[in-house]
């Protein structure tokens, strides 16, 4: 089963800016989304749920040092990108 994601105005803002700030990462940025779409259980997205302020959510890595939360509505088929940046950006 692949998924759907859904871009948001704001997230599109932020993607925009982080890939800005980082166009080394764009390949490996794009290519998570990919293996978001097709499986957020591939092993080294690292998928995992958030809690305290962010419970509800779940983050994907990019990498060592850059995620991607995300809402995850596996009964709907679609994830909804929140933000994008390292680790203390992003949480």
């Amino acid at each position: 089963m692949s998924y759907r994601l859904i871009f948001t105005e704001q997230y599109a803002k932020r993607a925009a800016n982080f890939l800005k700030r980082h166009p080394d990462l764009e390949k490996q940025y794009l290519r998570t989304l990919q293996l978001l779409a097709l499986n957020p259980y591939y092993p080294s997205l690292r998928l995992h749920p958030l809690r305290g302020k962010h419970e509800g959510l779940h983050s994907v890595s990019i990498n060592l040092s850059y995620r991607i939360t995300i809402e995850l509505l596996i009964e709907d088929g679609q994830i909804i990108p929140i933000n994008v940046g390292d680790h203390d950006a992003v949480y």
